[in-house]
């Protein structure tokens, strides 16, 4: 199954005429998170200018909270927000309306949903909910959250009796914010590091870390009627401090959700990464009530653990548009100019350091220098379709 060559504005007529109603496409940079970077802005304004073609509809730039906008808007924000309040705030009310996703509490947005607290009935956030951690245990690595030091202690502890531990901070990206916890006296020198009140508010996640493991990505994207599942691989790349961090994906793509997917996973690694996900994915759904997505993305460690056994687990989520984004609206942008597509490959490359030579087919959506990263080229592609 391959593409059809189909352009851009073909695509953007395909798409209007299935539409119901024109809008206005518009980005909104959550700085209550955090201030976005230049080369996150770039990238946000660039895919939000692809999904306003694969709708149809104009492109707005950044939302203007003091604009009376008199048509429907679609929002593209750089993570996810942070509460359904918040949300109807802005005007959204459910997936159709955003590319992205929506929680009922802060700390649903992080790493530290995924796991248990140390003890039953422990320090946790408001809204924390145990019933999800029951429901996702099976299909994690295991490993707990904290929002204390003693309780990080104690998870550790109990986490470093069969190996090595990943310490992970809540709010970091991309490989950033970890460290790996060999011993007690490791363990002391992290957490002297931890500032008890940010601690208190966004937490830790304490994990079984894995040697020779690779990251899976397993995704749904819903724009209008139009979905789309995905899995696939990412890879690492030395940034410009020679510190291992992203450095893409390479998604198989196809049209329509889960059940779509699963049978075209060739491994039986991937089956069970699909399978993971999916399982996550409904957990959240049921457990957090009220929330939606219509970007999600799960991250799925596979590797041994010290003991040489082969182990699989869900890492964390991101409802929010991400890496893998540029791959994905790729593959909608061919499924939308061509109805008879089910199936993509589609990849994203992020380099830092001397802008590389590009594919001629390269969608470039950042090239050049941020004041934090220094200078990084990020692109898209879309390939041919086969198994990665």
């Amino acid at each position: 199954m391959k593409a059809s060559p189909g352009s851009e504005e073909r695509a953007a007529k395909t798409a209007a005429e299935s539409a119901g109603s024109r809008g206005v496409v518009v980005v909104y940079p959550c700085t209550a998170y955090r201030d976005p970077r230049r080369h996150e802005r770039v990238t946000l304004t660039a895919l939000a200018r692809e999904l306003a073609v694969i709708k149809g509809w104009e492109f707005g730039g950044e939302f203007d909270p003091a604009r009376a906008y008199d048509i429907p808007l679609y929002f593209v924000p750089s993570d996810t927000l942070p509460s359904l309040d918040f949300a109807r705030g802005l005007g959204i009310h459910g997936e159709a309306e955003l590319f992205g996703g929506v929680v009922p509490y802060p700390f649903a947005a992080t790493k530290t949903i995924t796991h248990a607290l140390p003890e039953p009935g422990g320090s946790g956030p408001r809204g924390w909910s145990a019933d999800f951690a029951r429901r996702v245990q099976p299909v994690v690595l295991p490993g707990y959250s904290a929002f204390t030091r003693d309780d990080a202690r104690r998870a550790a502890e109990r986490l470093l009796v069969r190996g090595a531990v990943r310490l992970k901070r809540a709010d970091g990206i991309g490989g950033s914010g970890q460290a790996v916890i060999r011993n007690t006296e490791e363990l002391a020198a992290q957490l002297d590091q931890l500032d008890a009140t940010e601690l208190a508010r966004a937490g830790v996640v304490l994990e079984r870390n894995l040697a020779e493991v690779e990251t899976c990505s397993v995704g749904r994207v819903r724009v209008g009627d139009l979905v789309a599942t995905y899995f696939g691989t990412q890879q690492l790349t030395p940034n410009n401090r020679g510190e291992l961090v992203y450095g893409g994906s390479r998604l198989s793509v196809v049209r329509g959700d889960f059940d779509a997917l699963l049978p075209l996973a060739p491994t039986a690694a991937l089956r069970t990464a699909v399978e993971q996900a999916q399982r996550y994915h409904t957990a959240a759904m049921v457990s957090f009530p009220g929330m939606y997505a219509s970007r999600c993305n799960y991250d799925i460690a596979q590797g041994l653990d010290e003991g040489g056994h082969w182990c699989s687990g869900v890492l964390e989520q991101s409802w929010r548009i991400g890496g893998a984004s540029g791959a994905e609206i790729a593959a909608l942008k061919a499924f939308v100019a061509d109805p008879g597509l089910d199936a993509v490959n589609a990849s994203t490359v992020e380099v830092y350091g001397p802008a590389p030579a590009l594919p001629d087919d390269a969608f470039v959506y950042f090239n050049g220098v941020d004041e934090h990263a220094g200078r990084i080229t990020k692109y898209s592609r879309l390939e041919l379709y086969g198994h990665p």
